[in-house]
């Protein structure tokens, strides 16, 4: 029964359309695996949360391996155009970010899923896409029998195929990269004015990564790479270490002004040092470090909220770069959002992943049923910049999924929906459950709060002072207390108050010693879970 929280030994599932959540589900019935379920459910998104995700948009995603007793990271987003004139373009025009056939990315989704299928699954693709046809099926919108009759395109491949499952999964993927849907792809990109070509699509691979990894308590935090923002959450945590934040109490004044303050500093490094690590030289050593976190500490104003941009040198290790102070700018740019997925199976295979694809205006091509976004607005012309455009790079996404360990076994996935809002919501969420003891449950419907207090990730004004968008600003639940909120205006935050869902987050807990997992996703948000006994 699909719920919003959930609990069993035989596997779970929680993300964000009830329907795919059934199908995580049903692999997970039918003796499949987590990498199995997570991409059946990752492909039902695509129908389910449509406008949130698409079938040619992005998805970083975690994993643990049971097998192997390894974390890693699939890197399931796709590329600026290899081609150099193109480029140029962008440099002369601008990267558009209202909504723009030239701002599509290489769509990652598909080659993610049939990767993760072919390295970690049990599997094939006819299997795992079977619940996302049977949503097809009824044809409720145009596109529907289109993308049904790609996919089974796909199928046909696979089962034409000789060789192993895995064999059989690749032809499946080359009919999408390299053959049949590629060429259909590539006849429509020529006709609404993109970019790419026939080459970025046959050159895309799905990475596999080490993650960014930091310890917090006693647990280890494991996050994608900088081509997200995921080791914000790391540079925040770190921070925090060597404060009692149980003793000041939940969701109190010193506790959401401290948060607050540390995220200000961590945000304000993401914004200054990272870009997709194949280009940019982030120097991620030095920002993680104990040396660079005591100075960056000393910033940390337990009286008076910040209004100031204040990134750190870790090169030379001082506390403050020279930066100019930022000044208020509404968001300009729409913002589609994004889903969730999170799975664990009875054999201890844990996934996380945060599908997306920015679709803004962008319509589904009308051969294949495949939309692809505008995720590209995420890059920026701004010379020297590590997130600046560049032949054949990933845009440095919000997209951050986490996967938490402890003693080497996982114990917790997370994966949120809300831009810029998802590491700040993943720190509530996280910080309920390691400071307070909160199980999945209660850990996502407390009450939460964020800052605007950084850039805006999808606006990609070269001038990145242009691109800030709130100094000082603190959004909290209604939930939280009056008394709260005054103490919080009187050192200096410039607060509001919402009675929405901050974000939209989900979550598991894995008991180690009773081998229970419990899931749950916020029903306020939308989120929704399942789990086999």
């Amino acid at each position: 029964m699909i719920n919003w929280r959930a609990s069993g030994k035989g596997g779970v599932v929680a993300a964000g359309g009830s329907q795919a959540v059934a199908g995580g589900i049903h692999l997970l019935e039918q003796g499949g695996n987590a990498a199995d379920a997570a991409a059946a459910t990752l492909f039902a998104l695509t129908v389910t949360d449509y406008g949130s995700c698409a079938i040619g948009g992005e998805i970083p995603l975690i994993i643990y391996d049971a097998n192997r007793q390894e974390v890693k990271v699939l890197g399931g987003m796709g590329r600026a155009p290899l081609d150099e004139a193109a480029i140029d373009w962008y440099y002369a025009n601008g990267i558009p970010d209202q909504g723009s056939y030239k701002a599509m990315p290489v769509p990652g989704a598909v080659h993610l899923c049939l990767s993760l299928l072919e390295w970690y699954g049990t599997k094939s693709f006819e299997q795992v896409v079977a619940p996302t046809l049977a949503l097809l099926d009824p044809g409720d919108t145009w596109w529907h029998p289109k993308l049904a009759a790609t996919l089974h395109k796909m199928i046909k491949y696979e089962q034409r195929a000789n060789g192993s499952r895995q064999e059989k999964l690749q032809a499946a993927r080359d009919c999408f990269y390299r053959g049949e849907i590629a060429d259909e792809l590539v006849a429509w990109y020529q006709n609404v004015g993109s970019f790419l070509q026939k080459q970025d699509l046959e050159r895309h691979r799905t990475t596999i990564e080490e993650p960014i990894s930091i310890s917090y308590r006693g647990y280890v935090v494991h996050k994608c790479n900088t081509w997200t923002q995921g080791p914000v959450l790391c540079q925040v945590l770190r921070l925090l270490e060597g404060y009692n934040l149980q003793e000041m109490g939940h969701l109190s004044a010193d506790y959401i002004h401290l948060l607050t303050e540390a995220m200000k500093l961590a945000y304000a490094d993401r914004d200054t040092y990272y870009g997709d690590p194949d280009f940019a030289t982030v120097p991620m050593a030095e920002l993680l470090s104990d040396e660079y976190t005591n100075i960056r500490c000393t910033l940390l104003d337990m009286e008076q909220a910040s209004r100031e941009r204040r990134p750190g040198d870790p090169y030379n290790m001082n506390a403050l770069a020279d930066m100019p102070s930022p000044d208020e700018n509404p968001v300009k740019t729409p913002i589609s959002d994004t889903t969730t997925c999170v799975v664990a199976d009875r054999w201890g295979n844990v996934v996380a992943a945060t599908p997306s694809c920015n679709l803004e205006t962008n319509e589904p091509d009308a051969a294949t049923g495949i939309v692809q976004g505008n995720r590209l607005r995420s890059l920026n012309t701004t010379p020297g910049h590590p997130n600046r455009i560049q032949p054949g790079k990933r845009p440095r996404i919000t997209l951050t999924p986490t996967l938490v360990t402890k003693d080497g076994k996982p114990v917790v996935a997370i994966s949120v929906a809300g831009a810029d809002l998802q590491d700040q919501t993943t720190l509530n969420i996280l910080l309920n459950h390691i400071e307070f003891g909160m199980m999945p449950e209660e850990a996502v419907t407390q009450p939460r709060f964020n800052t605007d207090h950084m850039e805006n990730s999808f606006d990609s004004n070269p001038d990145r002072h242009r691109a800030f968008m709130a100094p000082g600003s603190l959004q909290v639940n209604c939930g939280i207390s009056g008394r709260v909120q005054e103490e919080l205006e009187r050192r200096g935050h410039a607060l509001s108050t919402t009675s929405e869902a901050i974000a939209k987050p989900v979550m598991i807990y894995l008991d180690r010693d009773t081998g229970k997992m419990y899931t749950a996703g916020d029903p306020n948000a939308g989120r929704h879970a399942a789990a086999m006994e």
